[in-house]
């Protein structure tokens, strides 16, 4: 009761949490739920969230992951109540392994790691060796007089899931991002987790489900050091189907040359669906329909690209870009200079105003809008079927088609005939004039089925399931010139097209635009 009475003192009854990242990778689309949860939690009760580095491994972490994962966090429009380390309290950390050893709940072994990995390792045959002998060899450690895995610091407890005596500290010569050559000793998960979640008097130890075997040595710890223990609650993880998300895994598709970076746009890293352009709002409503709860939930890709249509589909302005171009020449243009043509942003909102393209006698269109041959139920472009200009306030027909030598058609000469003399189109098309030339990126899925990591689905490995098709480059495809002043991750949707986002690659000569989603779901594309 006093501990409690000291906690309520300290906190005000206020509602803590922590987001508690290992800064040795990207967070992925899991870390946006726990992002969400812990935080949402909070704010949701009026409370605090801290964003709380697990920097107790100094040989996997690196400054770019604290930096990223901060940005990540703020990304998504969450505001740390306050960011701290693990390390902040190693001293506090190590006072409290001497008190755990003198209370007889600690002991100093010198198994080796491969001896009491799996299921069912023999038990340490030091567990019950004197008090004062841990202490001094515990001292030993932390001095450097033993090397790496020569010794560990164990808890005298059984877990959940049977693992009998969980590591508390091991030895490590690896100098540590914050605290440099000061310790040669340093904490565990098990070990640590509680310990800072007490320190910094969180209330709500929230966590996934394959924490739960862990929450006995929670409780334990902090009743065996007789300090304020929080409560531990666990939910499900969130997973997507074809994809992997392991940074070990992410790592090996590196250094295979299969995706750029950490933050190439196929992955599920939330740096690479930045990238790629999904808006933070899209990745929080995602989490917020996916819910929490106990079981594990995987979802489809499509689900979270909805979210990202809906959100686009309010912000994204809209412009006109062709990807695979064709000439056309209005033979008969009404002008001998360039028209302004008036485009709406938003065109179902117009108060969101308008923005300038200029149309004259050289337009360009996709080819797939243009068939020499027409199929049933074809209604774009062909000879004798005219189509209108989006936004142009013209209908084109087909006078002449140029082709090259081998058969290729090249060019198309037609006339025009402003809109309202005109018969009503079949259909409208979309075009650009006095184009801007750019790169345009088209992703699919980087799998090619649905578990990835599954030995039943994919025997020979995930690598070996990498979809050949999952990126295709338009090196010369072209944007109305509305687009010419836009920046890194400036988001826009290409009428008929999909949504697209400018890529930090863009150069002030070359935009870059990735392809976001669709406008319509396929199944077959992500």
């Amino acid at each position: 009761m006093a501990l409690m009475k000291q906690h309520l003192e300290i906190t005000g009854g206020q509602v803590r949490t922590r987001f508690p990242p290992e800064p040795n990778g990207i967070l992925h689309i899991g870390h946006a739920k726990a992002i969400n949860f812990n935080f949402g939690y909070a704010k949701a009760n009026g409370g605090v969230c801290f964003l709380r580095y697990d920097d107790t491994n100094p040989e996997k972490e690196e400054e770019k992951y604290f930096t990223a994962i901060r940005d990540m966090v703020e990304w998504l429009g969450y505001k740390p109540h306050a960011v701290t380390h693990a390390s902040d309290y190693f001293d506090q950390l190590y006072a409290w392994a001497v008190e755990l050893i003198q209370r007889g709940h600690a002991y100093v072994c010198h198994q080796r790691v491969e001896e009491i990995k799996g299921h069912n390792p023999p038990p340490s045959p030091w567990r019950d060796r004197p008090q004062e002998e841990s202490l001094l060899l515990f001292q030993g450690m932390k001095k450097g007089k033993f090397e790496e895995g020569e010794a560990t610091l164990r808890m005298k407890l059984v877990m959940e899931d049977g693992k009998l005596d969980p590591v508390a500290y091991r030895i490590k010569y690896t100098p540590h991002h914050r605290t440099g050559d000061r310790w040669c000793i340093y904490p565990t998960y098990d070990y640590t987790h509680c310990l800072c979640d007490s320190i910094e008097h969180i209330t709500h130890s929230l966590c996934t489900k394959e924490f739960q075997a862990r929450r006995s040595s929670y409780f334990w710890l902090c009743n065996a050091l007789g300090v304020y223990c929080p409560v531990q609650w666990e939910y499900g993880r969130l997973n997507l189907l074809y994809t992997v998300v392991s940074k070990r895994k992410i790592i090996r598709l590196v250094e295979a040359g299969a995706v750029r970076d950490w933050d190439d746009p196929r992955l599920f890293t939330l740096t690479a669906l930045r990238r790629r352009g999904f808006p933070p709002e899209a990745i929080n409503h995602f989490c917020a329909r996916v819910g929490v709860t106990v079981a594990q939930t995987t979802m489809e890709p499509h689900l979270l690209e909805a979210c990202v249509r809906e959100a686009l589909n309010e912000h994204a302005p809209r412009a006109m870009a062709v990807l695979e171009p064709l000439r056309v020449t209005i033979t008969n243009f009404p002008s001998e200079k360039a028209l302004e043509v008036l485009v709406p942003n938003f065109p179902a909102d117009e108060t969101k105003g308008f923005h300038q393209v200029p149309f004259q006698a050289t337009v360009y269109i996709e080819q797939s809008d243009f068939r020499e041959v027409m199929d049933k139920g074809y209604k774009r472009l062909a000879p004798g079927q005219p189509v209108g200009l989006r936004h142009a306030g013209y209908v084109v027909a087909v006078q002449n088609v140029i082709k090259d030598a081998g058969g290729q058609v090249m060019e198309l000469e037609v006339t025009c005939t402003k809109s309202d003399a005109a018969e009503k189109p079949k259909a409208f098309i979309h075009w650009v004039s006095e184009p801007l030339v750019c790169e345009v990126r088209l992703y699919e899925r980087l799998f090619l089925h649905k578990n990835p990591e599954d030995p039943a689905e994919v025997p020979a490995g995930f690598l070996s399931d990498l979809n050949p098709d999952s990126l295709r480059v338009i090196d010369g495809a072209l944007a109305d010139r509305s687009v010419r002043s836009a920046k890194p991750l400036d988001k826009f949707q290409f009428e008929r097209l999909g949504y697209f986002s400018v890529d930090p690659d863009s150069t002030e000569g070359k935009l870059v635009f990735n392809r976001t989603v669709t406008l319509k779901e396929d199944p077959g594309k992500v």
